[in-house]
């Protein structure tokens, strides 16, 4: 790595993190598209290296919502184990995909998390003209497995939603935190905020067994640009948490959200022309 792309990767790292910080999941989305089109990136490398960034900035972002007591242990690991197959499965995928179909389709997803997030954003938005508070959330060890409690089909709905969130992970080099909250929600019955808390284990999980499988498939790193990158990022983090106490959560989520659509379409068209 050349003293131009450490200059380069310092900053986009550091943008990155803050994301990452001020927004939870959905954040890390960002990291591929950088990786390709700002510092030169091959898709494939890109989304590697993006599970080595989003791995070690959740591992360090777990911290406070550990000592806050919003992440279930219990929960994570067993919805994090049961989506390795998935991870398995969506890096194979990955391997047999065209670079730029790849990349289109990266460009759908991205358009898929702004429409969650916009979502997320007006559903706030109601309840808060509704006056409706947040409801108490209850105090449970973090190993507890309390929450495992299923009507008739909950076992096969957890293990579809599992596979499915490792799937993103695996083909597209993301967290998937903004489908594994709402699965958390939805299948475990976890609080909102414990949700966002227990996903990042989920997450880690995801992303290491994926990268395990894409590194056996001669994957070829660049290390140093990777390991500046994800040192910027977890700085960014630390930044992004900050943000989040001083801005309005509904304006981080629609800056994000415009940024992301922007992205999304410069990545479709740029794509796209190549394959036609």
């Amino acid at each position: 790595m050349n003293p131009a792309e450490i200059a380069l990767a310092v900053p986009l790292g550091i943008v990155i993190g803050i994301t990452v910080g001020a927004l939870g999941g959905g954040g890390s989305i960002l990291t591929v598209p950088t990786l390709v089109y700002l510092l030169g990136q091959n898709p494939r490398v890109a989304t590697t290296a993006s599970l080595v960034i989003v791995g070690v900035t959740t591992l360090i972002g777990m911290v406070p919502h550990l000592r806050a007591g919003r992440v279930r242990l219990g929960q994570g690991v067993v919805f994090g184990v049961l989506g390795v197959g998935g991870a398995y499965l969506g890096s194979l995928l990955s391997a047999t995909v065209d670079p730029d179909v790849l990349l289109v389709a990266f460009a759908g997803l991205m358009f898929v998390v702004a429409g969650v997030m916009t979502h997320r954003r007006r559903s706030a938005a109601r309840a808060l003209a509704a006056g409706r508070e947040q409801p108490v959330e209850r105090t449970e060890p973090m190993l507890s497995l309390r929450p495992f409690r299923f009507d008739r089909g909950g076992v096969g709905l957890l293990v579809l939603a599992a596979t499915g969130v490792g799937v993103l992970t695996g083909f597209f080099g993301v967290g998937g935190g903004f489908a594994a909250v709402p699965a958390l929600v939805l299948v475990l019955r976890l609080p909102m905020r414990v949700a966002v808390g227990t996903s990042l284990v989920v997450i880690a999980i995801n992303s290491a067994s994926a990268l395990v499988f894409r590194m056996s498939q001669d994957v070829v790193l660049d290390w140093a640009l990777v390991g500046v990158f994800t040192a910027a990022a977890v700085a960014g983090s630390f930044v992004g948490a900050r943000i989040t106490s001083r801005v309005s959560p509904a304006r981080l989520n629609l800056a994000f959200t415009v940024l992301l659509v922007v992205v999304a379409l410069y990545t479709a068209v740029s794509s796209v022309s190549q394959l036609v």
